[in-house]
């Protein structure tokens, strides 16, 4: 029988996409870029609420288009297969690119630990690398495998995440010093502009849940357990961001919540001694690991439906016959991985690129559940799931995510011309290496799949 997630499995799956390394760095970034307590944490509350009605989106879309790479094919179905070819190319660069720096900025933490002084740039580079073949091992193992390794790290990290949140009962290691808002935004719209780049680390952070539906009908009845999945797995995720956000304020004060990167490290050792923080940062790396897991199982499902609808060649569809493993598109996911560590550069140059790649796929993504809506009526009262507050949650939704885009333009216009520019060139290819009798009846293929 063909290997299914079943709910827990796919709960976890969803907080693994969501909770990498973002959460034991980027508070950080946003509350420098806010520069101000309060707006600090608005952006943190409204991060988590557009969180909430995009994991509502998605499940609706889940529910209704149930298959593997579905955030590949729900382009392809609502827009034109040029766009989902073009999108979903510059989000695998991106969650490629994303998985190699929390990799490196994993094997760093690790290095602490392993070596005196810290580990050089070229053991971080090995180090990393060593994650990703190892992960890759193990997703060669098949999808069940997979996820319980994925279940294992998860409890482990959200176990961690539970260790910050107890820094808050013990006050002994709460700062009680003053509290510094040196270059708090003074008018409306400094604050606009200083709340649009704070959600850009707390976008970064929150992401991830959308491509929960690249596994689609490998879910367990999925017009049901991939809302539930999302719905479970989003409200953990809002309700431990909030609570560790609070703890590292309480225990280190703003100035230095904005002034420091390794503030998990420095929470856990105030907690527990150096030595406790040194095992906290060994346990940090496990959790990289889990957000590693993640990625490669489920982007490689992204290229194996692009390889199915023609625009990427037909090995990327060959599996293991023995574990139904997408032994190609692993492989060449895993090694875009490898090739872009020697490449990367800073975390948050990493991490604006990233952001505003995204940016493009999740407000278009996002936006197919109204062609969904109308395309699958038939589908209405069949027991799928449908978001309540349709069509206000996904505009909301939409509407923050250009946002988050604009404040980036604004702020790192080279970051947004590359962006654009990389983006219309897989256009370009897309329609330069495409046969005229290949494109046409995919979207028709495509209504076939999801009736």
């Amino acid at each position: 029988m063909k290997q299914k997630l079943n709910l827990f499995d796919f709960t976890m799956i969803v907080v693994g996409l969501v909770i990498g390394m973002g959460i034991f760095r980027t508070a950080a970034t946003s509350a420098k870029a806010a520069n101000d307590p309060n707006l600090f944490f608005i952006a943190w509350i409204i991060g988590g609420f557009v969180a909430f009605c995009g994991a509502l989106t998605y499940a609706e879309i889940g529910s209704r288009f149930p298959v593997t790479g579905g955030y590949f094919r729900i382009f392809s179905y609502a827009y034109h297969p040029s766009i989902a070819f073009s999108i979903n190319c510059i989000i695998l660069i991106s969650n490629a690119a994303s998985l190699s720096g929390v990799a490196l900025i994993g094997a760093g933490y690790i290095g602490q630990v392993l070596f005196e002084g810290g580990a050089t740039d070229a053991v971080k580079v090995s180090i990393a690398i060593f994650a990703i073949i190892l992960f890759y091992c193990i997703n060669l193992l098949g999808l069940k495998m997979s996820a319980k390794t994925q279940n294992i790290l998860m409890l482990i990290k959200i176990s961690m995440l539970l260790m910050l949140v107890a820094a808050l009962f013990v006050p002994s290691t709460h700062y009680s010093g003053p509290i510094d808002t040196t270059g708090a935004p003074t008018n409306f719209m400094d604050t606009v502009k200083a709340l649009g780049i704070a959600l850009v680390a707390v976008s970064f952070t929150y992401g991830g849940y959308q491509q929960t539906i690249n596994f689609g009908s490998e879910v367990d009845k999925p017009s049901k357990n991939i809302p539930r999945g999302i719905f479970f797995g989003i409200a953990i995720i809002i309700s431990l961001y909030l609570q560790v956000n609070f703890s590292y304020y309480k225990v280190l004060g703003f100035d230095d919540l904005r002034s420091k990167n390794e503030i998990a490290k420095v929470v856990a050792s105030k907690l527990f001694g150096e030595t406790g923080g040194n095992v906290f940062s060994a346990l940090l790396f496990l959790s990289v690991l889990a957000y590693v897991n993640a990625l490669l199982m489920s982007n490689p499902r992204v290229m194996f439906a692009m390889s199915e609808d023609g625009v990427l060649p037909k090995m990327f569809q060959q599996k293991s016959k023995k574990r139904d493993v997408l032994v190609v598109s692993l492989t060449t996911f895993a090694a875009m991985c490898i090739v872009i560590l020697f490449f990367a550069d800073t975390f948050d140059k990493i991490l604006s690129f990233t952001i505003f790649l995204d940016c493009f796929g999740m407000a278009t993504s996002a936006g197919a559940i109204f062609m969904l809506r109308k395309r699958t009526k038939h589908l209405d009262g069949t027991g799928i799931y449908s978001m309540k507050l349709y069509p206000l949650l996904p505009i909301i939704f939409i509407c923050a995510y250009s946002f988050v885009g604009i404040s980036i333009a604004i702020d790192q216009p080279m970051t947004a011309l590359t962006g654009v520019g990389v983006l219309a060139a897989f256009m370009v290819l897309y329609f330069a290496t495409r046969k005229p009798k290949n494109d046409q009846n995919v979207q028709v293929s495509d209504t076939t799949k999801a009736s």
